[in-house]
This record gives C-alpha cells, sequence and structure tokens, in this order.
C-alpha cells in the first residue's frame, strides 16, 4: 500500500499502491451581479470574476520551469536566459557566475548569511542524484505496469484517456532509486558551478527525476541573507548562493540531492510545453512566491490563513510541543550542518534559548524596512511538515498528536471561515480523499488504497477545527477531486476552489512528474471550455505550493520569520488575462487571499494575517521590489477587466 507518512525532504513518499483492477483594474471598479443561476452564489463581486478556482502542484521554483522562457508578448521578464546566466540551449552564458555557487566551513552555530571571506565556489557542482525517483516500473507502484487503462483511469480519474499513459512511463533505469548520481544528466559527474539542463539526449522530459532537501531552516540557510550583501536592486541581501552546500551537508550520509537543485528544465526545447503554452496565452508572474521558507506544509497553511498554526491544547491555548519535535538547527559537535534536532517547531518568540531563531530575528532587524519576527509570545509554530489533527474522516488523530507528528486542531482562523460568515460558496477538493477518508475509517479494499496518494498536509482546512472538526462543514466543503470535475460539468462550482492533485499527479520530484501534473491541468482547462458560461466568470490560477529546493535568481523579500521564500510560477487563465503577459508586482500564497478578499469585499481574515500587508508600490526601472516593504500584490494587475477576448491583457 501507500505509506502517507511524510518522508525526511519534507513530503510522502509513495511505496507501492494497490491497483484496482475492476472499478489593471482601480478601486473606483463597479460592482457586479452574482451568478444568476439560483444554485451560485449570490453576493456582489467586484470584477465579473464569480468563480476563482486554485490549482496547485509541488516543489518546482520559477526558474527550474521558466528559466529560459521568452514572452510571446515580447514583455520584459527576469529568469536566467534573459540575465545572461544560461542561453537558449540551456548551456552557460555570459553571466553564468552571477548564479555560482559555494561551500563554507567552521560554522559551530547556526547561521542564514556568510561572509565572503568565509565561502568558497565550488568548481563543479556536487553530481545530481536519482533522489528516490523509481529505477523501474511496477504493477503496484508508479510507473505501472501491466495495467489496462481501465485500470489505469480507476487509480487516475483525474487524466484525460490519452494521458493515462504518462502514468507508466519515466523510470530511471538505474540500479538503484536513491544515492547514487543520476548519470541520465549530461555531464553529471562534472557540471559547472550553476544552473544545469536538466533533459538531454539521455534523460527526456518525460522522466521522474530525483528530489532535494527543502525545509524550513535549512532553506533560510540555502537563501544565503545578510544585510551586508544588499543594494538597490535587492535591499535584502539574499543570494541564493549555499543551495548545494546546504544539501550536502546537512543530516549525514543521506541522499538529498548533491547539486539537483540547480537543474532547470528548458521550454525553449520543448519541455513543460502545456506551462509554455498557458504563458503564451494568457499572464504569468515573475515574481510571485511561496510565503514561507521550506517545505509543503506551511506554505499551505499560509496559503489558508494568511498566518501560520502553532502547537496548543486544541482549544487555541498555547502548550508546548514534546521536546522531540522542537527545532535545534545548531550544527552537532564535529559536524558542520548537521542539525542537533530537525524538529518541526520553534518557540520564534524566544531569541535567546530557542536555537536557530535568534541569527532569523537579527537579520530581519537589520533590515531598511519594518520586517518584524511576527512571532507571539510562547507559542510554538509549525515549520516543517506536520500532519494535521484530525484525520481525513474528521476523527482526531490522538496518536499523532502524542508523538508530534500531528499538531492539535487550530483555532486560527481560515478563508473558509470568512468565506462562511459571508454567505460565499466555496470548497476544497483533494484528489483521492475519498478514498482517504476510508481508509481512515478502517477500509481494507483495494481500491481504496490511492487513499494513501491524498495530501493531507496540503488541506489547510484539515488543521481547523471550525471545518475539519464540525461534521456538516466538512460534508459541505471537503470533496474529492472528482466532485470538481462534476461541479464544473453540472454549474454547481462555489464560488472559490481549491484544487489539489494527489500525490501521483502534483508534479514532486521522485513521486510524480511535471507532465503528470500538465495532464491534469489539461484535463481542468478541457472541463472548463465544456461550460462556456461558467469559463466566462472565472479566474483559474496555477501555481505550485513551493519552490522544492530549486535554485531560484528572483529577488526574495522577508516579510517575517517564516518568509518568504524563492520565486515560483502563477499562470492566470481568464478570459481577462489573455495576451502573453508578465507581470513583476511582488506577490506570494496569500495574494491569493487578498484577491478573494477584494473580489467578494472581505476583510482581511485577521489583526496579524499578512493580507493586512498593503500592495506594492514599485519603480517602473526596478518593479520586483516594492518601495513601500514589506508589501504583497492582490493579483489585480494580473487582469484587464476591458477585455475579454482577442488580444486582451494590459499594456506593457
Amino acid at each position: 500500500m501507500l505509506p502517507s507518512a511524510m518522508d525526511r525532504r519534507g513530503r510522502r513518499c509513495f511505496a507501492a499502491l494497490s491497483v484496482v483492477a475492476s472499478t489593471t483594474v482601480g478601486l473606483g471598479m463597479p460592482a457586479y451581479a452574482g451568478d444568476p443561476d439560483p444554485s451560485a452564489n449570490k453576493p456582489m463581486t467586484a470584477t465579473p470574476i464569480k468563480h476563482v478556482i486554485v490549482v496547485i502542484g509541488e516543489n518546482r521554483s520559477f526558474d527550474h520551469v521558466y528559466g529560459t522562457y521568452v514572452p510571446k508578448s515580447g514583455d520584459r521578464i527576469l529568469n536566467l536566459l534573459s540575465q545572461g546566466i544560461v542561453r537558449p540551449d540551456g548551456s552557460p552564458g555570459p553571466n553564468f557566475a552571477a548564479a555560482s555557487q559555494f561551500s563554507t566551513s567552521g560554522q559551530t552555530s547556526y547561521f542564514i548569511g556568510v561572509s565572503k571571506t568565509n565561502k568558497t565556489a565550488y568548481t563543479n557542482l556536487p553530481a545530481p542524484t536519482l533522489g528516490g525517483a523509481p529505477n523501474e516500473g511496477s504493477a503496484t507502484a508508479p510507473p505501472f505496469i501491466g495495467l489496462t487503462d481501465a485500470q489505469l483511469a480507476a487509480i487516475e480519474p483525474s487524466l484525460e484517456p490519452n494521458d493515462l499513459s504518462l502514468l507508466t512511463t519515466g523510470a530511471t533505469g538505474a540500479d538503484a532509486t536513491s544515492g547514487a548520481p543520476d548519470t541520465r544528466i549530461t555531464n553529471s559527474a562534472a557540471l559547472p558551478n550553476g544552473p544545469f539542463q536538466l533533459t538531454g539526449p539521455t534523460l527526456p522530459y518525460d522522466s521522474y527525476t530525483g528530489d532535494t532537501t527543502h525545509r524550513f531552516y535549512q532553506m533560510w540557510q540555502q537563501s544565503d541573507c545578510s544585510i551586508g550583501n544588499a543594494s538597490e536592486d535587492n535591499p535584502a541581501g539574499c543570494l541564493n548562493d549555499l543551495y548545494p552546500f546546504v544539501i550536502t551537508t546537512y543530516g549525514g550520509p543521506a541522499d538529498h540531492g548533491g547539486g539537483t537543485s540547480m537543474a532547470f528544465y528548458n521550454v525553449q526545447q520543448g519541455d513543460a510545453p502545456l506551462f509554455k503554452k498557458l504563458a503564451d496565452q494568457y499572464t504569468i508572474s515573475d515574481n510571485y512566491h511561496q510565503p514561507g521558507q521550506g517545505g509543503t506544509g506551511l506554505q499551505h497553511v499560509l496559503m489558508g490563513t494568511g498566518d501560520d498554526i502553532y502547537w496548543s491544547d486544541g482549544n487555541g491555548n498555547p502548550t508546548v510541543p514534546p521536546s522531540s519535535q522542537i527545532a535545534n538547527p545548531n550544527p552537532q559537535s564535529g559536524t558542520n550542518n548537521d542539525y542537533t534536532v530537525d524538529g518541526r517547531f520553534s518557540n520564534c518568540s524566544d531569541l535567546f534559548n530557542a536555537p536557530g531563531v535568534l541569527p532569523v530575528v537579527r537579520y530581519l532587524d537589520s533590515l531598511p524596512y519594518p520586517a518584524q519576527a511576527h512571532c507571539e509570545a510562547d507559542r510554538y509554530y509549525m515549520l516543517n511538515n506536520t500532519n494535521p489533527g484530525f484525520l481525513p474522516n474528521g476523527a482526531v488523530d490522538t496518536q499523532g498528536i502524542a508523538s508530534g507528528a500531528s499538531i492539535p486542531p487550530s483555532s486560527v482562523r481560515t478563508i473558509g471561515d470568512a468565506l462562511n460568515d459571508n454567505g460565499i460558496s466555496w470548497a476544497y477538493y483533494g484528489g483521492a480523499y475519498n478514498a482517504a477518508v476510508n481508509l481512515a475509517n478502517g477500509s481494507t479494499d483495494p481500491a481504496d488504497a490511492v487513499g494513501a496518494a491524498y495530501c493531507n498536509i496540503c488541506n489547510f482546512e484539515s488543521y481547523a477545527s471550525s471545518i475539519m472538526g464540525d461534521p456538516a462543514q466538512r460534508t459541505e466543503h471537503i470533496k474529492d477531486a472528482t466532485d470538481f470535475y462534476a461541479a464544473v460539468g453540472n454549474g454547481t462550482l462555489p464560488a472559490v476552489s481549491f484544487v489539489k492533485p494527489d500525490g501521483l499527479l502534483d508534479g514532486h520530484p521522485a513521486t510524480s512528474k511535471v507532465d503528470l501534473f500538465e495532464g491534469m491541468l489539461q484535463k481542468i482547462l478541457d472541463t472548463l471550455d465544456a461550460n462556456p458560461e461558467l469559463q466566462s466568470q472565472t479566474a483559474l490560477f496555477i501555481t505550485l505550493d513551493e519552490g522544492g529546493g530549486y535554485y531560484d535568481s528572483g529577488f526574495l523579500q522577508p516579510v517575517d520569520f517564516f518568509g518568504d521564500g524563492p520565486r515560483i510560477p502563477l499562470v492566470v487563465v481568464s478570459p481577462y488575462s489573455k495576451g502573453g503577459h508578465v507581470v513583476h508586482s511582488y506577490t506570494d500564497h496569500v495574494s491569493i487571499l487578498k484577491f478573494i478578499e477584494r473580489n467578494w469585499g472581505l476583510q482581511p481574515l485577521t489583526g496579524r494575517s499578512r493580507d493586512n500587508l498593503p500592495n506594492p508600490r514599485a519603480d517602473k526601472d526596478s518593479p520586483y521590489v516594492p518601495m513601500n516593504m514589506p508589501a504583497i500584490g492582490d493579483l489585480f494587475d494580473m487582469f484587464n477587466f476591458g477585455h475579454r477576448t482577442g488580444n486582451g491583457g494590459r499594456e506593457g
């Protein structure tokens, strides 16, 4: 079966699967009337958009996907190619050294920034590794072999029939699945010190590839942030130049990816074809970020709450988690970066007794803008992936909470609470959710084995007592991905929808592929095409939860103790976002909350949630850096509501 435990890289791994063989608009814009369909929401909206769909894939940075993208519109873009770091063919460009990576030594306590005098440039990158990618097919684990199309369709109803074959391809063919170098990568043993193209003659795009480390304290280190590095274009002073170093020195001899973090796909040579097609036709952002440092869970929680959750008694009163889960990123004796306790929680209000906290807070205090830690006293905030306090069936996970692997039910207000309070319909659609509920109820039916691929840490409402702990709320709002397609088809789609692929389709390195995520996106697009009236009123936001530990060359704006983190892709598909444009205003996942709130006239979730931050004001000559930091946009500038068809989209 598929174990649901999260692996050391911050995500769950899939070992086996029992197969089912039988079964720019200003503040003064007018309000628009709600959908006349009596089954739809009634509230007025600030735009013609009456349905927002947010689809969240996994673990790819902006440069990793769009590093060589050239906008068809002629718009400016900031990526590896435009900066001269690489050439269109993926080879090193004239400014390749700008992305050089470094090692350091002699660190005796946790650090997030390293002086230039204490860094040494790599001659060649550490060899990228197989990182858990499957080496061969199986009848019980991806890539699947020996199964009929009907069997594949039973496993994955979120793929079109002509994409089911993607579930059967892409094994590495290596003798191992982890630890060993990935020799499919061209020149893998002697890669120049900088970004390299992942695909090549012996590694086609349709391939499983290795995973890499992306945890909270590790990613702060990978970012290498110091006010001493600050410049006009980079006032935060984050250099993003310790990626392979952190991976290769963290956690002893285990496989954390080697130089994998410097890999990128080349859309100029056919990689990520749907991502390229959508960018050519609609609007993307080249300044959209994961809202927290680290992995999957924190990013989804920030998307749903604009805040982080903390360890409590289950009734909102802060308490202390098990000591084994309290982070201590100071290196063990005799190591350079092997953490004493690579835990899940920190009391980031305690500057002098909580290891790892002081370096981050000192750095925030040094910034030329008011970036505060935003940590309330005596609260142990979740940093690394922790299971929600509720199982998929709504039962409290008492065993997981006792061990610290699950966090007690949270009282932090979510976007679901706000939508409920204002009578606005919404749902969270999770791939394989129904099967996950059956597993939690004790099912041993092989048809439910796919439920282990449901991402419990991705469902921010699974942490919330008000939603997951209420049977009526859970039934109304937490649904399977198959319910999403049905709702689009029959015209009952709620105003706000979050759609999360299961672990087979989410694009996560090692356990999925980007083309599988593109396959699910294609089915979503096809389903919307079949309902033109609904499609005409819909904004589809396509993004990834976080960068997965892959390098990105963009500006990073620290907002508080938790992040932001590196850039990730964001595509907006809408009749009002056509034209192949690129928007540069600074945004992150909380910007989606701000869009929803502005469109439906809602207030920020709480007094401390990040949706209180202002929209960025940027100099036209330096559009990536807000002049009023900390600031995040509301994504309204990705639309032109004056143009619905043809060559719509903003000017310039």
